[in-house]
């Protein structure tokens, strides 16, 4: 590729922000920040917008509804894989983790043999793909046939992150067997009848849970998969994690549990979304209490790609992080957590993940997206200004 010049940008390096700066990419690397002159590069003049890095997104389970935008109702794989890539193209998202669930007695993208499959596209897609897709195994805990199911996907190298997850009634996102019952009948459609069937069956099935996780971890650790737990819900809770091994703990359920989570040197994953909207869909924590109390390591999407880039604005707005500190929930931090060492920051020498965005109607929006040093997304609105 030949050498690509950004001009007139701000760029947002780890600890300031370089007004009126340019950044020289020379095929999938940064080759320099704020060189003399670039003769013979093609020049875009960014117009006063940030130059950033791409954003990483550890758990987004936005693949399920691209295959199955309503209960029982299956998109072909391939077509889901393709739409949920340029998806995350247009966010900014350069490297998206898809979030895949194995829990083998849910209907429609939660099934095993499903599930396992869309890892599989994902990962053959990716010689296509506009960004960097990579696979999030979640493995529901209660669930027997995953096991074989997941350490297969492992040894095939078709994980790129496992975590663990525990969605019996009456503890974690669950607190109650109603909230349970509603979230069951909401997303699958089942009668009220199936869904308290389904609750005594999670609660049965917890039998060898600990087992079935030690040894998936242990096979993770073995091959370099990183590890997260979901939900945690109690000091005791991340303590328990920890000691099985797990290295990140996601969406911690209240304000003690991520603070214990910290302590103890897991990053904490909050959620985008939570940010957009001002709470948490579950009752849990509200993730810009977590920011503000210095306990929240990284942001996910988690089922909205879009939100990631307006929540990492918004936590610079809304606490006391600096603008850089608060796009490294997005960007650095996610790379420190899953030990990607070749991305998250603009610097000389990485890969070229870059993101410009602008305030359009007063809002974060990304224009431009580079992956590898290849433009892969971009918008251009009227009028255009720099982002605030």
């Amino acid at each position: 590729m030949p050498q690509t010049y950004l001009t007139h940008a701000r760029v947002v390096l780890g600890d300031t922000v370089l007004d009126d700066a340019s950044v020289l990419l020379e095929d999938d690397r940064i080759r320099a920040i704020n060189p003399a002159a670039a003769p013979g590069a093609r020049e875009l003049n960014l117009q006063g917008q940030y130059l950033m890095p791409g954003l990483i997104d550890l758990h987004c389970d936005a693949i399920e509804k691209e295959a199955e935008p309503r209960a029982q109702v299956l998109f072909p794989l391939d077509f889901a894989v393709a739409q949920v890539d340029r998806r995350n193209a247009a966010a900014g998202i350069t490297t998206p983790f898809h979030a895949m669930s194995f829990a083998s007695r849910d209907l429609g993208m939660r099934n095993n043999d499903t599930a396992a499959e869309v890892a599989r596209r994902v990962r053959a897609f990716r010689r296509h793909s506009l960004v960097d897709n990579r696979v999030h195994c979640r493995y529901e805990i209660t669930d027997h046939g995953a096991e074989p199911v997941l350490a297969g996907l492992m040894e095939e190298g078709a994980v790129d992150l496992l975590s663990v997850m525990d969605h019996s009634p009456g503890q974690g996102q669950f607190k109650t067997l109603e909230a349970y019952l509603q979230y069951v009948m909401g997303n699958h459609a089942y009668s009220r009848e199936e869904a308290e069937a389904a609750a005594q069956r999670k609660v049965q099935e917890r039998e060898g849970a600990v087992d079935r996780i030690e040894r998936l971890l242990g096979q993770a650790h073995a091959l370099g998969i990183p590890t997260a737990s979901h939900d945690d819900d109690s000091v005791q809770r991340v303590a328990t994690m920890r000691n099985l091994g797990v290295r990140m703990s996601e969406f911690p359920i209240n304000l003690d549990t991520a603070k214990a989570a910290v302590s103890c040197g897991l990053p904490t994953i909050f959620g985008a979304p939570n940010v957009v909207r001002g709470q948490s869909q579950s009752g849990s924590i509200r993730a810009i209490e977590a920011i503000r109390a210095g306990v929240a390591s990284c942001l996910c999407s988690d089922y909205q790609p879009s939100t990631l880039i307006t929540a990492a604005f918004a936590a610079h707005q809304q606490s006391a992080l600096s603008l850089p500190q608060a796009l490294a929930l997005v960007t650095a931090n996610p790379a420190d957590a899953c030990g990607l060492t070749d991305r998250g920051r603009l610097r000389e020498g990485l890969r070229a993940d870059l993101i410009a965005v602008a305030t359009v109607a007063g809002m974060p929006m990304v224009t431009r997206s580079w992956s590898a040093g290849r433009l892969v997304f971009s918008a251009d609105y009227a009028p255009l200004a720099a982002a605030a």
